[in-house]
């Protein structure tokens, strides 16, 4: 039998949004899409079915607690080797019409769960930073996910230094630092909202929430477009537009 390891990591944060504004950011489909992974559905009930699917992956799962501005939960049903993932979003309302909100993401990891564990750990955050910054900027409205991939590098500095000369960055990048850029023939400026390297830099533009991931010369986006425009190309296009970033 391959080794497994159980795990639970809880994850608390500070949101200027109401309880509804944050229950429809988590438990539904749209609200999902526009700062998590993927597109996203969700049956709104005890025993419903939630659907995750992006390029080269999907993955489903069953509704374990639906109690609307108070618990939303899920897991995936358990592989061969027993391994899963439940999410656990448990919300309290806050003086001044803010809302606090604990993750508790836990679950059976595989034979590498050490490096598993690692990308959970630092990525659950991340990911919530992300939220915070669609209910500040994007409330109400809807993303297109855009995820892309980019041609493996040596390591990951590598990675960063090709995206920070792409974005016109300086090397010691701060939250709240310029960033221009050229995509698909069109000038795009926005702020750095969020700089943890050597894994993620996020920048907000005036309709976009910008994602790049980067762990050990892996290169993908992430991106959440307010806009309307079709998936599968602007897939395309980020994915053209990395591979001529590490020519």
């Amino acid at each position: 039998m391959s080794e497994t390891y159980e795990f639970e990591l809880t994850h608390d944060i500070d949101l200027a949004a109401t309880p509804e504004q944050v229950w429809a950011a988590i438990a539904t489909g749209p609200g999902i899409d526009s700062w998590f992974m993927g597109r996203n559905e969700v049956e709104p009930r005890v025993g419903g079915e939630t659907r995750m699917s992006m390029p080269g992956f999907d993955a489903t799962g069953t509704v374990t607690a639906y109690e609307p501005g108070r618990r939303f939960a899920y897991r995936s049903p358990a592989a061969e080797d027993g391994t899963f993932m439940a999410f656990e979003y448990l919300i309290e309302a806050r003086d001044g019409g803010s809302t606090a909100l604990r993750l508790v993401h836990s679950g059976i990891l595989g034979a590498d769960w050490e490096s598993e564990y690692d990308a959970l750990k630092k990525g659950n955050p991340l990911y919530l930073r992300t939220l915070a910054q669609y209910l500040e900027h994007f409330d109400g409205r809807h993303a297109v996910p855009v995820a892309a991939f980019g041609p493996q590098q040596a390591d990951q500095d590598v990675v960063w230094a090709g995206i920070g000369r792409a974005l016109h960055l300086r090397k010691d990048v701060q939250e709240g630092d310029e960033v221009r850029l050229t995509f698909d023939g069109r000038e795009i400026r926005g702020v750095v909202d969020t700089a943890l390297e050597p894994s993620f830099l996020g920048v907000r533009t005036d309709n976009a929430l910008l994602r790049f991931v980067g762990r050990n010369g892996f290169i993908l986006t992430g991106h959440h477009v307010f806009a309307d425009i079709d998936q599968a190309e602007a897939e395309a296009a980020w994915g053209a537009w990395l591979t001529e970033v590490f020519r």
